[in-house]
């Protein structure tokens, strides 16, 4: 009897002492970017569902707000999660633009915010309390400019850039400069905006100046529509592209049109690059039926590894403080995506993949290490 009132008191005191840990998580669960949101918010709840619990036992739970890729939206939700429901972290946003609105918020209040997949180059300038999970677009455009003219042998090139997203004009940038610098030629840059559908006389210009090839650093919805519209004019062109098309629905609006694109990614399930990753997409197979983990999924649950790795730290001193000194201090993190180091700017260090779509799936090329 004495025995089990000794367990007793310890289990309720266990139990006094187990506390509860809130991530919020800000993505565009609808609208014309749900495609990306759905794919970090996947890997962010199979994280958590893998490893709910801090190492001293504390739980961890998720609150997730859609923001509809809204810019708005997500300075609401920011201020929402930090304010009404005390979390310690921040998870989010999916683009840039969005994604400086949630920074904003969490540098006024100190709360530590890590984005998955905005790899905007001016994202975390002087910022103190934001890091991310992906690479740069500084750094997957000046490899992939060095693969399509060292390896593939293209030599000149039509830049389609969307004018009205950061995420775009970035890309180009860096694309241009290391093309150039190589030795190849920028022959014409067009500009789009999102949300446009027509391309017609976009792609009437791809087949009169007649590339090597066509680099799109856009999201997925205006490059599918640009490809079928460019097939069904005749142009038979390699197009490219950056991490804005590396998901399902591009290759679901593109059809046939999309297949021979080869773009830049930060993962490929084929090819998984630590322990962590083959436990994981094991498990996504079973709860999908598919081993077809999404890049973005894995950069989500990358996300939520280095901020619980981050609590876990801190243990001794739970505070937002800690924790963001502790992800900025992460180094060679073996993560879902791949390792992963982040140093005190928020700015991690990652490989890039090169994939192409061929037969309505990503197949794996090659990969480009920092």
């Amino acid at each position: 009897m004495k025995k089990k009132l000794i367990l007793a008191s310890l289990f309720c005191t266990g139990a006094i002492y187990a506390a509860e840990v809130k991530i919020g998580v800000i993505l565009p669960l609808t609208g014309p970017l749900a495609a990306y949101g759905h794919d970090v918010y996947e890997g962010v709840k199979l994280a958590n569902t893998l490893n709910p619990n801090l190492k001293n036992g504390d739980s961890v739970k998720i609150i997730a707000i859609d923001t509809k890729g809204d810019k708005i939206e997500s300075a609401n939700a920011a201020t929402r999660l930090i304010s009404q429901d005390k979390v310690l972290g921040l998870i989010g946003e999916a683009v840039t633009p969005n994604t400086m609105q949630v920074i904003s918020i969490a540098e006024e209040r100190k709360i530590p915010v890590i984005a998955p997949v905005a790899s905007g180059d001016k994202l975390l300038d002087k910022k103190t309390y934001a890091s991310r999970v992906c690479f740069m677009d500084s750094f997957q455009g000046d490899k992939f400019a060095n693969y399509a003219y060292q390896t593939l042998n293209l030599k000149s090139v039509v830049i389609i850039i969307d004018q009205s997203n950061v995420y775009s004009l970035g890309l180009a940038r860096a694309f241009e400069k290391e093309f150039k610098q190589n030795g190849g030629k920028v022959l014409k840059k067009l500009t789009i905006s999102s949300g446009d559908k027509d391309f017609k006389a976009i792609v009437s210009q791809l087949k009169n100046i007649n590339p090597d090839f066509v680099y799109m650093p856009i999201y997925h919805p205006e490059a599918a529509l640009i490809a079928r519209q460019a097939k069904a004019v005749g142009f038979d062109k390699l197009l490219s592209a950056g991490d804005g098309v590396n998901n399902k629905t591009f290759i679901e609006l593109g059809g046939d049109a999309v297949n021979g694109v080869v773009f830049t990614d930060s993962f490929d399930y084929n090819n998984p690059p630590t322990k962590l990753s083959k436990d994981f997409i094991q498990t996504y197979e079973k709860n999908h039926n598919t081993k077809e983990l999404p890049a973005f999924s894995a950069m989500g649950a990358d996300a939520y590894y280095v901020m619980t790795n981050a609590m876990n730290e801190c243990q001794n001193n739970l505070t937002p403080e800690c924790i963001n000194n502790k992800i900025h201090s992460t180094l060679n993190f073996e993560g879902v995506g791949g390792v992963i180091s982040i140093d005190k700017n928020g700015n991690a260090s990652r490989s890039v993949v090169i994939k192409e779509i061929q037969e309505q799936k990503q197949v794996y090329k090659t990969i480009i290490n920092p």
